[in-house]
């Protein structure tokens, strides 16, 4: 037998929308392979400490919660850079970006499940980083979200209006201008979490955050400074 030839431009030609529909599913399917590695790792953790179940207002939910709002933002910008720029070099980074942080939000997201917690807190973004012994819940210095309401990094409703009314190389160092600082937001976040945590799972996925955030963010300062750019100031 031989392979059957298709006999039509609709059979080679697939509509637009499919093309979303491929890509929606993707972003699911590996939202869904990080939850439940997460939920893996939670229920691995050894010692008794370290496998109490973190209830609401503790550092590990916190943590989860709010990283998965700003790692979401991330991968949405990232989304619209790799589709949108001719620059391989902006469209690898922009794909490593939203690959990894999807995984990692899928780690978030399968404890929260595991430690039935809702996915996103009602409450002050970063109020689970307190002064230890606070008696009030203070926030440590620098950690509170900007007036905007929003977490440090993140880009306002008018940023990403920008990000999409630009194209070339301008779009481009806008991307990384964003992210850059989109990046050393979540930082601080990323190193609380770590320091006041017990769950090993937790201590991994901060550390992992910590290293490629880093190499990305030296990648991008490079980068920018390549195309005749500087840095944002930070937010």
């Amino acid at each position: 037998m031989t392979e059957q030839e298709p006999d039509s431009a609709e059979d080679t030609e697939r509509p637009a929308w499919s093309r979303w529909v491929i890509i929606g599913g993707t972003l699911v399917a590996v939202l869904l392979v990080g939850a439940a590695i997460g939920i893996f790792a939670a229920r691995m953790s050894g010692g008794d400490e370290a496998t109490a179940t973190p209830g609401a207002g503790s550092v590990e939910v916190g943590f989860a919660q709010d990283m998965s709002v700003h790692h979401l933002q991330a991968v949405t910008m990232a989304n619209w850079a790799r589709d949108h720029t001719s620059d391989p070099e902006v469209k690898q980074l922009a794909f490593d970006i939203a690959s990894t942080q999807t995984d990692q939000v899928g780690r978030m997201k399968g404890w929260l499940m595991l430690w039935d917690q809702p996915e996103q807190s009602t409450g002050r973004y970063m109020s689970w980083m307190t002064e230890p012994g606070g008696h009030s819940g203070m926030q440590m210095p620098g950690t509170a979200p900007a007036a905007n309401g929003l977490m440090p990094g993140m880009a306002t409703d008018a940023d990403l209006a920008k990000l999409r009314a630009l194209s070339g190389q301008a779009m481009d160092v806008e991307f990384l201008q964003l992210m850059l600082r989109h990046h050393q937001g979540g930082v601080p976040m990323a190193e609380y979490a770590q320091q006041h945590t017990n769950v090993p799972a937790v201590q991994a996925l901060c550390q992992s955050i910590l290293t490629s955030q880093g190499a990305e963010m030296n990648q991008m300062r490079q980068m920018l400074q390549a195309r005749g750019a500087q840095p944002l100031p930070a937010s």
